[in-house]
């Protein structure tokens, strides 16, 4: 089974393509694509760039050229809860849109048009499995809604309208793009995110720094997981 794993910086993938056996790199719509061997496992990995639209260019890609048979995004998230402290791991149980609103005609907050849903669930196979791989090592999880949207979500009132609308624990910019294009192609995702910063929104850190250390901490739950050979939806 070929995994594909999607991160929106460098800095979310770079520990990943370190890593990487017999890589090769191929570049598609501005994309670098590097195909070979992670950790025992077959694995397309890639640096998409921020936002929805590069996210989901590039699943797409990795689904149509590449042949991946499940996609795994990782990187960095906002907490919107204070059950999920800093480095703590949000895995979604599904991913929503907070900045998709045709509710002015009369929809609900969230659909999406065309496939008529708000929530998009993730793989619960994966996921279980992603949990059991944290456990084993120590590090704390949460499941539950991930936000995302093409704003940097840093004021508290539109934190709180994400959390009250969707009941989401977090929030970022890629991780529902890439599933919605895995959901028309019925391929099977998984969105794990570090947290960099705190409920109160405080990074307790130099931000850069903080962001490093959170996007390691995913990247090392995706080798804990492929390592372990749970990599079976």
């Amino acid at each position: 089974m070929t995994t594909g794993i999607i991160g929106a910086m460098q800095t979310e993938v770079e520990a990943l393509h370190a890593d990487m056996k017999n890589a090769t790199r191929t570049d598609i719509a501005g994309i670098s694509f590097y195909a070979g061997e992670l950790y025992g496992q077959p694995a397309v990995v890639a640096k998409c760039g921020v936002g929805k639209v590069f996210a989901a260019i590039c699943a797409q890609t990795m689904i149509l050229r590449f042949g991946v048979e499940q996609i795994l995004n990782t990187g960095v998230a906002g907490t919107l809860t204070d059950r999920l402290g800093q480095l703590d791991i949000a895995l979604a149980s599904a991913v929503v849109q907070h900045d998709m609103d045709t509710s002015p005609v009369g929809d609900p907050v969230g659909m999406i048009s065309g496939i008529n849903v708000i929530e998009i669930a993730a793989s619960e196979k994966i996921n279980a499995a992603l949990a059991s791989a944290a456990a084993e090592a120590g590090i704390r999880t949460l499941s539950g809604v991930i936000a995302s949207g093409d704003q940097f979500i840093a004021d508290p009132a539109r934190k709180a309208f994400i959390r009250d609308t969707f009941g989401a624990i977090a929030c970022e910019m890629e991780g529902a793009a890439i599933g919605q294009v895995c959901y028309i192609n019925r391929i099977p995702f998984a969105v794990i995110r570090s947290v960099s910063d705190s409920a109160t929104g405080d990074a307790g850190m130099e931000y850069p720094e903080m962001v490093r250390r959170a996007a390691a901490r995913s990247a090392d739950l995706i080798r804990r997981y492929l390592t372990d050979r749970k990599s079976v939806v």
